[in-house]
């Protein structure tokens, strides 16, 4: 029986066996446009895990006959970048077409992805980097700024389902089998749309079932999960669950809980910005202006973990997940820029009353641009009753001060101001 689990033995061997990435790879896609005229940028490919990244460049790599190396943000430092480089340097007419892979480098410290700047700029490597990550906050601008990022999208059912199809019909340990999808719900939950998680935990299901015709039940894919519960935790599978759950323990202000889930994530070695980054957000989004201190504290966490890194800094984010668990709650601004993309999507491209345009030049001024606009501070209390929105939309309250002490505040205060407008 062949060692390799499923997922590696169904890995795509050419692009038309991609599944969910068309917009890159079908027939019109922009990365089958490139190989095809034989330009390959440096580039980095964004997306959840088990959506393929690795496979991509690898046959990225084999469809331009290019000479392929691979890295490993975990395990790689300055001194195995400076060597693959080398490498791949010194391959004659081959140098300046070596394809380096590398896996989660969003993980790269600021000193490894600069020892990748000169061979990219050069051309002896066209880099391609994985990342679950938000490149922007994990890629240095110098490296970003000569890559193009390619967005993955994650797998949707019938994706999911195309890959269990393909996999009994071809897999060589499977497609001699009788096996039955009674039921594929909790199946796909547990992949969480990772192809490779959907793949592997199936195969441990047909193995669980014995021999015979096997059935593919709910029942028997949880019982099958359950088993091997603590193995995901340990090597992040539950990334996902687990960092919902932070967020929604601070958000429902519980500090035990909030320090509960993310002990697990520090004991599960996740990145520590991963979790920063997560508390700034919250800290806007569920603290907002009923405690705007959170979204600074937030910050500075975050800039802190970075500066400090693992162990440490689990005594930073601690301080930081109690204090937003505590602190008030408001999601009246996030609320509120929702309202307003959502009014800005209905009634298109409004134009600004022509008292807030700017007039630089003559002819604008007397077009009337900025005439009877009334200068704020000028005016009683620093606020003076004009218009401030597009005509077709005016009076359309967006903002509702939440109902906390801040921000009753303000609504005492905008009352004041604004009397009926935006009742």
């Amino acid at each position: 029986m062949d060692a390799a689990p499923l997922a590696e033995r169904m890995r795509p061997r050419h692009l038309d066996e991609v599944v969910g990435q068309e917009h890159l790879v079908g027939p019109e896609g922009i990365l089958r446009r490139a190989i095809a005229g034989g330009m390959l940028p440096s580039m980095v490919l964004w997306g959840p895990p088990g959506v393929g990244k690795t496979t991509l460049a690898r046959l990225i790599a084999e469809q331009l006959q290019r000479p392929f190396f691979t890295l490993s943000a975990i395990s790689s430092g300055v001194k195995e970048v400076r060597e693959v480089i080398e490498q791949a340097g010194g391959k004659g007419l081959f140098a300046r077409s070596a394809v380096l892979f590398i896996d989660e480098i969003h993980r790269f410290s600021k000193a490894q992805q600069d020892s990748l700047l000169g061979a990219v700029e050069k051309g002896t490597i066209t880099l391609i980097g994985a990342t679950t990550e938000n490149p922007s906050f994990e890629v240095i601008g110098a490296l970003l700024s000569r890559c193009q990022v390619y967005v993955l999208r994650p797998l949707a059912e019938e994706h999911l389902l195309a890959l269990l199809d393909r996999a009994m019909r071809q897999d060589t340990e499977l497609r001699h089998r009788s096996i039955a999808l009674a039921g594929t719900e909790a199946l796909l939950r547990a992949s969480g749309g990772d192809a490779r998680r959907l793949l592997n935990t199936f195969e441990l299901c047909v193995k669980a079932a014995g021999d015979g015709v096997i059935s593919i039940t709910d029942e028997l894919v949880k019982q099958v999960v359950q088993g091997q519960a603590a193995r995901y935790d340990k090597q992040g599978e539950q990334h996902y669950d687990i960092i919902s759950a932070f967020i929604k323990s601070m958000r429902g202000s519980d500090p035990h809980a909030a320090l509960y889930w993310l002990a697990r994530m520090v004991e599960g070695g996740e990145d520590p910005l991963f979790i920063a980054r997560r508390m700034v957000i919250l800290a806007s989004e569920d603290v907002g202006n009923a405690d705007p201190n959170a979204l600074l504290l937030a910050t500075t966490a975050m800039q802190a973990a970075q500066m400090v890194g693992w162990p440490e800094s689990r005594i930073i984010l601690g301080q930081c997940a109690v204090y937003l668990a505590c602190a008030p709650k408001s999601n009246a601004s996030y609320k509120g820029i929702g309202a307003a993309q959502q009014l800005v999507q209905r009634t298109g491209d409004l134009p600004v009353p022509l008292h807030l345009r700017n007039a630089p030049t003559r002819l604008m001024k007397d077009l009337g641009y900025g005439r009877d606009y009334q200068y704020s501070h000028d005016q009683p209390g620093h606020a003076g009753d004009q218009e401030f929105l597009p005509e077709a939309v005016s009076g359309t309250r967006l903002y509702t001060p939440g109902d906390n002490p801040r921000e009753q505040r303000w609504a005492e205060h905008l009352d004041r101001i604004w009397k009926d407008r935006y009742r």
